[in-house]
């Protein structure tokens, strides 16, 4: 495996991400400024004024979009398998465990249904937190199974995304989650169901190019990063200079990739409005 690790210049690849939610009484912001974690808390993880937004994680999301955060998870147990027997600085199974312990998480993303402002929503959030956010086999399989119910329950689902992109750790098995998940969207579709994707930062790879741009609304956190590859790929790639803010959610709106931009703090009134309209 020295091709991968790249062991005679010492590289190797992170598959960890910092953690996303402050766990300390003081929060301070890029810019500086110092906040209380429940002030920023009671202002949806955005800090007041600046208004920068704090990544967060699915706990988070749930607690903001559902109602009295009451909710049912679903398919709360599901776990990844190690189906190529995939080690690199460690075997995959171990970084799983290490993984889940470290964040409380089963994996990268969470579904749950219940009431957002007194709608029925299905709500499934991925979580940086977890392995990058990468799209692994149960990642594909849980967001797949979220979309069932809302087809079943003829329920809107809503779809929060920020993700690293396919987990390498799964190859062509995280590929394949691309067209899985596109091919329910498409039942949804068929069956006349809203479906709202939410890209946070970052969203990028694979999931960019699946389920979060196939939305029959796409919407943003303001400066989220979003894109396929990374600006220093494309910059390598064609040979030229990106623009100024390239990939922002602001730059993918005014090139007609987005429909809207949404401050955290209006997400739940906003979303509720749109579903209504959308009934």
């Amino acid at each position: 495996m020295a091709w991968f690790k790249r062991t005679d210049k010492g590289i190797l690849t992170p598959t960890e991400a910092k953690r996303e939610v402050p766990d300390g009484l003081w929060f301070k912001s890029p810019e500086g400024k110092i906040v209380h974690t429940r002030e920023l808390k009671n202002n949806a993880y955005v800090v007041p004024e600046e208004d920068y937004h704090v990544r967060i994680g699915s706990k988070e999301y749930f607690e903001i979009l559902f109602d009295n955060n009451e909710f049912k998870e679903l398919d709360a147990d599901m776990e990844s398998a190690d189906p190529l027997n995939f080690v690199d600085s460690k075997p995959y199974p171990k970084r799983i465990k290490e993984s889940q312990a470290k964040v409380n998480l089963k994996d990268a993303v969470r579904s749950a249904y219940g009431k957002m402002d007194g709608i029925k929503i299905v709500i499934a959030c991925m979580d940086f937190s977890f392995i990058g956010g990468s799209m692994g086999s149960v990642v594909g399989e849980k967001i797949s199974r979220a979309i069932d119910h809302s087809i079943k329950t003829k329920t809107p689902f809503l779809m929060i995304s920020r993700s690293g992109g396919a987990r390498m750790m799964e190859a062509g098995l995280s590929l394949m989650q691309m067209a899985k998940t596109s091919a329910k969207l498409a039942l949804l579709d068929q069956a006349k169901v809203p479906y709202i994707s939410l890209l946070t930062d970052p969203t990028t790879g694979g999931v960019t190019a699946s389920y979060a741009m196939l939305g029959d609304f796409n919407i943003a956190e303001p400066n989220s990063l979003i894109g396929f590859a990374g600006p220093r790929v494309i910059r390598e790639t064609i040979g030229k200079d990106l623009p100024k803010g390239f990939q922002s959610a602001e730059f993918v709106l005014e090139h007609g990739f987005l429909d809207f931009i949404v401050d955290r703090r209006n997400l739940k009134s906003k979303l509720a409005t749109l579903l209504r309209m959308l009934a």
